[in-house]
């Protein structure tokens, strides 16, 4: 989904190399491509998942040992 109304960011924390990953909102779903290929796929999450996730990240449950 390549749309021209579609806000994308991606985190403050990201390095110059440009290794990241972007997401827009959209209603109930949030979209998350390549930073690096932004003409490339777009994977879409229900908000639900989303928020899923972020919290798993939010609490180390992604953290390598």
């Amino acid at each position: 989904m390549q749309d021209a109304n579609l806000t994308w960011r991606k985190s403050t924390r990201s390095g110059a190399a440009g290794h990241c990953v972007e997401v827009a909102n959209v209603p109930s779903a949030v979209l998350v491509r390549d930073s690096k290929d932004v003409d490339g796929p777009v994977l879409t999450f229900a908000a639900a998942q989303w928020s899923g996730f972020i919290s798993g990240v939010r609490g180390g449950e992604f953290d390598r040992a």
